[in-house]
Parts: structure tokens; sequence; C-alpha cells
């Protein structure tokens, strides 16, 4: 079975007010088993959890993922592979973004956190193990900065992606072609948007 992971928009001023020790087990129990409203026929997009207990997140299904982080994976990969050949102005931008999310940053051996200090004392009560990503309101607000920054410079991602893809696949790596990888991009830049519109955090959790 591969790793998988739950994107929410959290309510960032309700999940402070639980006892910190509460929080994850809170969160996990809420979000198990929600009765969601409809996002259309495809299950992709965001999905309202009903009740007004749950009024204080709500989900994101990535289109065409059904919950796998193996998409987010291949992307980071991808990227991974693609960035030394990418100018220094888009590059830096793109590190900025995906280091925030689902890659490891430009040193393997130092492997980026995407856990903000100060939210879950102790993540011992996962109630699965594999990634997690734990973004407060001021992260999120970087995160759509960097995004912002880093949409008008994608075309120049184009050409080395493009070599990049083909690398990988002859060797044996799948990755997702270019708009497979941009439109992933964009659909983490709907949520920090839809989070920062709400002064809302984000967070995934493999359930």
């Amino acid at each position: 079975m591969g790793m998988d992971i739950t994107v929410w928009v959290v309510e960032w001023a309700h999940l402070m007010r639980l006892a910190p020790d509460r929080r994850l087990q809170v969160l996990q129990e809420t979000v198990d088993g929600a009765e969601d409203a409809d996002s259309g026929a495809d299950g992709a997009g965001w999905l309202w959890p009903l009740g007004p207990e749950r009024r204080w997140l709500g989900r994101y299904e990535f289109d065409g993922i059904l919950g796998s982080y193996t998409p987010h994976f291949r992307a980071a990969n991808a990227w991974d592979a693609v960035r030394g050949a990418v100018p220094p102005v888009p590059q830096a931008a793109v590190d900025d973004f995906l280091a925030g999310l689902i890659w490891w940053g430009p040193d393997p051996a130092e492997d980026a956190d995407h856990i903000d200090d100060g939210v879950f004392p102790s993540l011992d009560a996962l109630w699965r193990s594999g990634p997690v990503i734990v973004r407060a309101p001021d992260t999120v607000a970087g995160l759509v900065v960097a995004w912002q920054r880093t949409q008008p410079l994608l075309p120049q991602l184009r050409g080395p992606y493009r070599v990049a893809h083909a690398a990988l696949t002859d060797s044996g790596h799948p990755a997702a072609d270019f708009d497979s990888f941009v439109g992933l991009l964009a659909q983490w830049a709907e949520v920090l948007g839809e989070a920062r519109r709400r002064d809302w955090g984000v967070i995934g959790l493999p359930m």
C-alpha cells in the first residue's frame, strides 16, 4: 500500500483554542468519517464537511489523485531533476514554493521540514504513518507570495522540464509531464489561496 495524504484548510483560532496535547486527536476524530457536501460529479475540488461541529475545516480533493501521495512525490522528484537546468530566478521561486509543501529541499541530507513548530507537541498519536504538512496562517501567507512569484515564471520551465522528464522516464522513474506538474502546483496554490482568504492554516495528514 502506498502513502496517502488528505489536505485540509483549518480555522487556526479554533485549533489553537484546543489543549496542545489534544489538537491532533481532535482533528483526526473530527475529519474521520465526516460526511461532506458534494463537490461535483468527479469528486475533485472542495468538500466542506456537514454539521456545525465541523465548520472549522474544509477538505481539498486533488484532481485524479484519490488521496495518494505518489503524484506529490513524483512532482518533487521531477523538480529535483530539472531545477539545475532552470535559470536562477524561476529556480528560486519554485524552490520556495515546493520546499514549503512537498519537496525535501536542495540538500537531501537536510530534508526540509513541512511542519510549523508549536502546533502539535508530538505526532506520536497519528493514526497512520506517512507525510504530514502543518502550515500556520503566517506560513500560508508566505507561500501565497511565493506562488505569486512562481506562476508567471512557469513557462521558463517547459523546455528544461521536458528534457528532465524524458531522462526520468527512460531511467524507469515515473514522472508527471509538464502540464500535469504545473496543474498540481496550481491546485496547491488554490488550497493556499482559500486558506489565506480565510486566515486559516493548511494541514495534510495520512488518513
